[in-house]
């Protein structure tokens, strides 16, 4: 559909993240603004004003992208499920976003199935709220109208922005890797085999080298054999090695002693060393998990 989008309706009264993030993801391609209102019969006809979360339709083809009017089994889906897969977005974002999956079942099935679905007590999901989340769900849920150029309208879109940024650069980000991406097999003097990724450094890096190679490795299907990371040091010449997923199959913060390694966190999650040489890095990993294993 190639028509502008005029204006985005959602409902008044209380708002809730999907909603929001519907909004904020539609801001993106539609810089228009935000009326919180119950539709009127000719906006949903009209393709050029994108209904969200409201006015029991979903019909893409007519930008109307509410989920309430869905049978109670149906899998758990919100408005910002719908946009996404409008955006072809979806896909990807439920892959990468860890929180959307839980942001789906909130909005369909409330708190306390969600809840039990992801195994934790329901007062685990109140504290994971922030005043971040609290203060701009109250400040969109006062206004009738958000137009652009006023705060709220500038903050959601950079919201937007970010999250299609964040989705279309990891995925060119996972094929770079996949060209440049090691897997290298290592073995401690007493025969224990272990495995870790390492991306060299190459001419053109992104300002943050390691960005993306958790989830290339997720991708790959080998998170379970994988203990280590090893990165180019974005503030140096050197490498920065972290342990995957945090695995306690190794200990960074001994190494601190090593003449070339010029920070080692205190926890051990992660380290820093000047040398550049793959063999000197096969050492240091040898001798984190040596040290992890006391």
């Amino acid at each position: 559909m190639t028509e502008p989008v005029s204006r985005i309706v959602t409902h008044p009264g209380g708002a809730h993240k999907d909603e929001f993030l519907a909004c904020c993801l539609e801001l993106v391609f539609s810089p228009v603004e935000i009326c919180r209102r119950e539709p009127s019969r000719e906006d949903l006809d009209d393709p050029a004003v994108c209904v969200l979360d409201v006015g029991g339709e979903h019909d893409p083809a007519r930008r109307n992208f509410d989920h309430h009017q869905f049978e109670r089994d149906h899998p758990p889906v919100c408005a910002l499920s719908l946009l996404l897969q409008a955006h072809g977005l979806y896909e990807d974002a439920l892959s990468f976003c860890e929180w959307l999956e839980t942001t789906e079942w909130l909005d369909a099935r409330g708190p306390v199935a969600t809840a039990d679905y992801l195994g934790i007590g329901r007062e685990v999901l109140s504290k994971l709220n922030s005043t971040i989340d609290l203060t701009l769900l109250r400040r969109f849920s006062q206004v009738p109208v958000v137009r652009p150029g006023e705060p709220l309208w500038e903050v959601m879109r950079w919201i937007g922005s970010d999250l299609v940024a964040y989705l279309t650069c990891l995925r060119d980000r996972l094929g770079a890797l996949s060209e440049t991406v090691e897997f290298w097999e290592l073995e401690t003097s007493d025969g224990e085999r272990f495995e870790a990724v390492f991306l060299p450094r190459t001419e053109s890096m992104p300002t943050d080298p390691s960005f993306g190679i958790e989830r290339f490795v997720v991708e790959q299907g080998a998170q379970d054999r994988i203990l280590a990371l090893v990165y180019p040091d974005r503030r140096g010449e050197g490498y920065g090695m972290s342990r995957f997923r945090d695995t306690a199959l190794l200990n960074f913060a001994p190494l601190e002693r090593e003449t070339d390694v010029h920070f080692a966190h205190k926890q051990g999650f992660v380290a820093k060393t000047t040398s550049t040489d793959p063999e000197r890095l096969r050492e240091l990993l040898v001798l984190a998990r040596g040290f992890a294993r006391g």
